[in-house]
C-alpha cells in the first residue's frame, strides 16, 4: 500500500468483485476489494475494502466518488483478439463455403482490393473497431490490407475510439488471383517503410504498426527477407499465418524447397522473434513447436475459422505443453464472429472434440480459456506489461461485466457465487451484459455519441 508519490491523481476507485488472470491461477477472483486508478490510465493500487479509509487518505479520494459495483457486478481485464481481419468484417457471417485457398481467391482478394477507396474503408473500419470495443475487445492485432493509406486511417479509427492496437499493411507480391490485388517486391518495402514512419510520426500511445506478410504463398522469398529486416531494424512486432490447413503445408513445401518446414520458412527469413504472433498453426509439429519455444514466437488460435472452413483443429494442450505463448483470436472473416466470448466457447469445444477422439486428452477448462483471452493474449503479443491482468503499475485495460442487465441472455438463481457467474457470463453472456469498456483509464464505451 506504500504510494510513489508522484503528481499522478486518482482518477477512478472501484469496489466490489474482480477477477483475473496470474501466472499460477488460471482465473483469481477477488472479492470485497477496492482498484484505483490515476490519471495516467495505470492501476495505482487493489486493496481489500476494510482499508477503504485508509487509501482514501494516502491516495487523496473521497469514499464518496468510490464506483460501487453491483451483486452481480464484476470488473475483468479487456479482452484481447490477437488475430482479426479488419478489412474481412464487411463479409463476416458469409461466405464459408470453399476451403482456405479457395476462399481466399474467390472471396478475400476481391473485398480487400476496394480498400484504396478511403470511403469505403473509413465505413467498414470504423464499423470493426466499434464492434470489437463493444464486443470487450480493449486491444486487437489487426491484417488491414496493402493500402497504406487505408492501413493508416485504421491506425487513427482505433485510437480515436480507444482500442489498443497493433495495425498491419498487408504484404503479398505473388500468388493472388486478382492481378490488381499485390505489389512489387520493391512497392512492399517502400509502402511498408512509408506506413512504419507515418504511423510512428502520429504518436498514438496505444497504437503502433506490426510488420504483416500475409502468409508465405503470397510473399516471395526475397520480401520476406525484406521484412524480415525491417521488423528487426525497427524493433516492430510481426504477424502472418501458418500451417493452418494441410492443402497450404503441401503448397509451402513446393515454393520453398529448400527449408525444412513452414515454420523453418519464417525462421530463415529472420521472422521469428520474441515479437512475433503467428495465426492457426493447426498442424504444426512437435520440432516446430520447439523453434516456436526457443524464439519467443506465438500463437494465435483461431478456432471459429479453423471449423468454418474446415482448416483442421489445434491441439491447445499440446502447445502449452511445449510452453509456446498462445492466445485467442476471432479471425474475423475466416470465424464469424467479432466476439472473443465466442472465441473462447469455440476453444472449449474443440478442445472437447479432441478429447471425444482421445479420452486421453486434457480438456481445456473454462478458467484455463479465460486466461487465454486475456493474460495469454497479452503474452502472445507481448504486451503482458502493459495489459492483461489487474497488477499495479499496468493499465486499466477492463470490462464492467453485469450478468444480471434487464432482457440480458442470463437467468440467475439463489445461491450462486461469483465463480458460477463469470461462467455463466463465459457461455451465456454477450455485449448486452459488457456494460463499461476501459482502455488504459479512459472509459470507452458506452460511446461517447451514444
Amino acid at each position: 500500500m506504500n504510494r510513489n508519490h508522484t503528481t499522478a491523481r486518482i482518477a477512478h476507485v472501484f469496489s466490489g468483485t474482480f477477477v483475473h488472470s496470474t501466472p499460477r491461477a488460471a482465473v483469481e477472483i477477488l472479492q470485497n476489494c477496492v482498484l484505483g486508478v490515476d490519471d495516467k490510465g495505470k492501476i495505482a493500487f487493489i486493496e481489500k475494502h476494510q482499508d477503504v479509509v485508509s487509501l482514501s487518505e494516502i491516495w487523496g479520494f473521497e469514499t464518496s466518488d468510490i464506483k460501487q459495483l453491483g451483486q452481480y457486478e464484476f470488473l475483468m481485464p479487456g479482452m484481447v483478439d490477437t488475430h482479426i481481419h479488419a478489412s474481412q468484417y464487411s463479409y463476416a457471417g458469409t461466405a464459408l463455403d470453399l476451403p482456405l485457398l479457395e476462399w481466399l481467391n474467390t472471396y478475400t482478394f476481391p473485398v480487400e482490393a476496394k480498400y484504396k477507396d478511403l470511403d469505403f474503408a473509413n465505413d467498414v473500419y470504423t464499423k470493426v473497431v466499434r464492434r470489437t470495443l463493444k464486443n470487450g475487445t480493449t486491444t486487437a492485432c489487426y491484417f488491414a490490407t496493402i493500402h497504406t493509406d487505408a492501413s493508416l486511417l485504421l491506425g487513427e479509427l482505433a485510437d480515436r475510439f480507444g482500442q489498443r492496437a497493433l495495425v498491419g499493411k498487408v504484404c503479398m507480391d505473388c500468388n493472388s488471383a486478382v492481378p490488381q490485388y499485390k505489389e512489387s517486391p520493391s512497392e512492399c518495402k517502400e509502402e511498408t517503410d512509408r506506413f512504419i514512419k507515418e504511423l510512428l510520426k502520429k504518436e498514438y500511445p496505444n497504437v503502433k504498426p506490426v510488420v504483416t506478410p500475409r502468409f508465405a504463398p503470397s510473399c516471395s522469398s526475397s520480401l520476406l527477407s525484406e521484412l524480415g529486416e525491417i521488423a528487426n531494424n525497427n524493433k516492430l512486432h510481426v504477424q502472418s499465418h501458418i500451417s493452418e490447413t494441410k492443402e497450404e503445408v503441401e503448397l509451402v513445401k513446393t515454393l520453398f524447397p529448400g527449408c525444412k518446414s513452414y515454420t523453418d520458412v519464417y525462421l530463415k527469413h529472420n521472422l521469428l522473434t520474441d515479437r512475433t504472433v503467428m495465426a492457426h498453426g493447426c498442424h504444426l509439429t512437435d520440432e516446430e513447436l520447439e523453434i516456436f519455444r526457443e524464439t519467443g514466437s506465438a500463437v494465435s488460435h483461431c478456432p471459429n475459422s479453423n471449423i468454418s472452413i474446415c482448416s483442421g483443429i489445434l491441439n491447445v494442450r499440446n502447445v502449452l505443453n511445449h510452453k509456446v505463448k498462445l492466445g485467442l483470436g476471432t479471425d474475423v472473416a475466416g470465424g464469424y464472429s467479432p466476439s472473443m466470448l465466442d472465441a473462447m466457447r469455440r476453444t472449449l469445444d474443440t478442445s472437447k472434440a479432441l478429447t471425444i477422439q482421445d479420452p486421453q486428452h486434457k480438456t481445456l477448462s473454462f478458467e484455463e480459456v479465460f486466461r487465454l483471452a486475456t493474460l495469454g493474449g497479452s503474452e502472445a503479443l507481448s504486451l503482458d506489461d502493459q495489459t492483461g491482468n489487474f497488477v499495479v503499475g499496468k493499465d486499466f485495460d477492463a470490462l464492467r461485466v453485469n450478468v444480471c442487465v434487464p432482457d440480458g441472455p442470463i437467468d440467475l438463481f439463489p445461491g450462486e457465487g461469483p465463480k458460477v457467474i463469470l461462467e455463466k457470463f463465459l457461455n451465456l453472456g454477450d455485449d448486452r451484459n459488457i456494460t463499461e469498456v476501459y482502455m488504459a483509464g479512459r472509459r470507452v464505451v458506452p460511446f461517447p455519441d451514444t
